[in-house]
């Protein structure tokens, strides 16, 4: 047993208020400086801990529990350079909106800026990338301040826009608690905090749609029948989707859905849902013909490039940005107005002032969409299904048919959410999608991935790039030490194979090596060092079986889907060319 010494009473009182305040999870790093920390969070009855090796990934473990829970996660690490390998999950959590509480230890005062080992300025180390940063005081503030720090802390974490805060912890030696002679006794208990206390901080901010600007914006609507409704990536719940989907069917607008819009994969109404808008936007004939007069978005920008050139060749048109997040995303530079309102609030109070009938029922404009998006998917449909090797956009199209109802998919950075947003069609099963949007890097994803799947007591299906893979593999040793589940599918064209696609395809072979990066790397043995099942498919027939089996067994799956870059950029370029006829039909 542990004497109840003043610095560890402290902190105590700092976890046990985070763990009232809705804090389940903590990620802890190992290091001296950050022994409070770490024997205080892993005694405490009420915080699953998640021990990590690495800082870098912990991070992005501890990134993807948040977005999974939807609440705050806290992430321990020691002095220096380990809490210096938190800022590429800082800068992810600050732009993707997830509350993290990063907590550094550092040495005290008075061992800064003489040589002492292990210690740099980790005061705002993480700048501009984190909403507040505190430097915690020393025992003697007393433990209502340990409380109410941990009230302010989850409070500014959650608070819209939600996003990493930063407490930097400054320890002195002994690090360790003392031993007691006899069992602990409570000389210093840890008061709960009073209903009236800061705790009530913590509650979500929700931006209730004033009556008046609802009316107003209903009417507007309401006489604009030549609409659309665009949702970017969400991780909102299940009536996130029923609530647009009704707002959609309520003004007869088409609804241009991100892949991980989470409004393509579901029991709500899908019939008014485009999942092939950036097939129809690709083409200037179809994209002219079809100038909306107002456009609606939901949250942030979609991931598809054509809708955003498409928008700059409609200025003329009203843009509005529904975003309770008050985040001003607009690269564009089209939006006229924006709405800081919680969308299902928004979108309930909006079809209650609205006609009964649709405003376009008889204008043909939903109709417009909905023919041309059904030709393009058919005709991406009939490519693929007379394609005999393997193609890196056929993998979303597998996993579609393949996994089951209430299933996760945590899709990487760079090509695997572009061709996400491409070949994933509608679909009457629920898919959760989960990405690292914030910043759109591809470092410690495979961290993330394994910390949704910690979490979830669903069956969660990780889809990457080999860089991404290669990236983050220390984020493997999860999968190890805390027996994670799930199916890592690494599409491997051996190298930056977006880059293909893009005006650097054309440098000089010299050059094109600095963006492709071969790196010729065989990812078996690496799977298998950190107790990761390994296969590599060659048909689809494999790949079909690997999945399926992967979802019946315990532990981790690796499935490499081996592609050559040029080919792959052919068949791209193939499907979209029979899409793109596939729409002039009409």
């Amino acid at each position: 047993m542990y004497e109840r010494d003043p610095t560890y009473a402290g902190i105590e009182a700092f976890v046990t208020e985070l763990a009232s305040s809705g804090v389940q999870h903590a990620c802890i790093m190992p290091g001296a400086r950050s022994t409070p920390l770490a024997v205080t969070f892993a005694t405490h009855p009420a915080v699953r801990t998640w021990v990590h090796v690495d800082e870098r990934s912990g991070a992005f473990f501890a990134l993807g529990v948040a977005k999974a829970t939807r609440r705050p996660v806290a992430v321990v690490c020691t002095s220096g350079t380990a809490a210096a390998n938190l800022l590429p999950a800082a800068v992810e959590a600050y732009h993707a909106h997830v509350p993290l509480l990063l907590l550094t230890a550092d040495r005290p005062p008075e061992l800064r800026d003489c040589d002492a080992g292990q210690t740099i300025d980790q005061i705002k180390l993480f700048g501009g990338h984190v909403k507040w940063f505190s430097e915690v005081g020393s025992a003697e503030a007393g433990l209502r301040y340990f409380q109410t720090l941990a009230c302010a802390a989850v409070a500014r974490a959650r608070a819209n826009p939600a996003g990493p805060v930063h407490l930097n912890f400054p320890f002195r030696e002994p690090l360790m608690p003392r031993v007691a002679a006899a069992p602990a006794t409570a000389e210093l208990p840890v008061p709960a905090l009073a209903a009236s206390s800061a705790r009530a901080l913590t509650h979500d901010a929700v931006a209730a749609p004033p009556a008046a600007a609802v009316r107003a914006l209903a009417a507007c609507l309401a006489a604009t029948p030549r609409g659309l409704i665009v949702c970017g990536a969400s991780d909102g719940a299940p009536e996130f989707a029923v609530a647009v989907a009704r707002l959609a069917r309520c003004l007869g607008y088409p609804i241009l859905a991100d892949a991980v819009s989470q409004l393509r994969a579901g029991c709500h109404d899908t019939s008014l849902v485009i999942d092939a808008y950036d097939l129809l936007l690709r083409d200037d004939a179809f994209a002219r013909a079809h100038a909306p007069d107002v456009v609606l978005r939901i949250g942030p920008m979609p991931t598809s490039k054509a809708f955003g050139v498409f928008l700059q060749q409609h200025r003329h048109c009203q843009h509005l940005v529904l975003d309770p997040l008050s985040a001003w995303n607009d690269p564009t530079a089209t939006a006229g107005e924006f709405l800081p309102w919680d969308p299902v609030a928004a979108c309930d109070a909006l079809c209650h002032h609205l006609p009964s009938a649709p405003v376009s029922a008889d204008d043909g404009w939903a109709t417009g969409w909905l023919s041309a998006a059904g030709r393009a998917r058919a005709a991406v449909t009939r490519q693929i299904e007379s394609l005999t090797e393997l193609f890196e956009g056929n993998v979303f199209v597998e996993l579609s048919r393949l996994l089951p109802d209430g299933a996760w998919v945590y899709v990487g950075n760079s090509m695997p959410i572009r061709d996400l947003e491409n070949f994933w069609p509608v679909s009457a099963c629920a898919i959760r999608f989960l990405c690292n949007r914030g910043a759109n890097g591809i470092d410690g994803f495979i961290s993330s991935g394994l910390g949704a799947a910690a979490v979830s007591d669903q069956p969660v299906v990780i889809v990457t790039g080999d860089l991404g893979f290669y990236h983050d593999l220390n984020g493997l040793l999860a999968v190890k030490r805390h027996a994670v589940r799930a199916t890592i599918v690494v599409i491997n064209n051996d190298g930056g194979g977006i880059f293909s696609f893009l005006p650097q395809a054309e440098c000089d072979e010299r050059v094109a090596e600095y963006f492709h990066t071969p790196h010729g790397l065989d990812f078996h043995g690496v799977s298998a060092m950190y107790g990761c099942a390994f296969t590599r498919i060659t048909s689809w027939a494999q790949f079909r079986a690997a999945v399926a089996a992967s979802l019946r067994a315990e532990g981790t799956q690796v499935i490499e889907v081996p592609s050559e870059r040029r080919r792959n950029v052919e068949l791209h370029r193939q499907i979209f060319a029979a899409a793109a006829r596939a729409v002039a039909v009409g």
